[in-house]
């Protein structure tokens, strides 16, 4: 089997955050919403079922911890929480903070506005915000 690597699509829309024991967690590029992606390093994964189950356990875990520190940080109205993976295949879980006043709410955040990216401030200031309520 290969070694894993991010997908390059994953890596163009995302800024790293931090690496937790399975997944490598991610920020998506849309200062819409907090948006958190979470990636298991594991060569060849499209589907939760193709961890093991210590993995996906473990992946379980790290999306709570993601959930919680979203919450902490954002206090969002509610979390919505999807493994997708149409465009991307390989496994990714979303886990976005959603509130009644942004801009795609009550739909789902897809295709819904178009993307505002971080400017270079903002995205070092929501790095540094959720790296500290990551470590809790």
């Amino acid at each position: 089997m290969s070694e894993w690597s991010l997908h390059p699509q994953l890596a163009a829309d995302t800024a790293f955050v931090v690496g937790l024991a399975v997944c490598d967690v991610r920020l998506m590029n849309d200062a819409n919403y907090p948006w958190l992606i979470l990636v298991p390093r594991v060569a060849g994964a499209r589907e939760l079922i193709d961890l093991d189950d210590t993995v996906r356990h473990q992946l379980t875990d790290e999306t709570d911890t993601a959930s919680r520190a979203l919450r902490s940080a954002f206090r969002p109205h509610k979390l919505n929480v999807a493994a997708l993976g149409n465009v991307v295949a390989q496994l990714h879980v979303h886990v976005i903070a959603r509130f009644e006043d942004d801009p795609a709410w009550p739909a789902p955040v897809w295709g819904r506005v178009a993307a505002r990216p971080y400017a270079p401030d903002e995205l070092a200031e929501r790095l540094a915000r959720l790296r500290d309520a990551l470590r809790r």
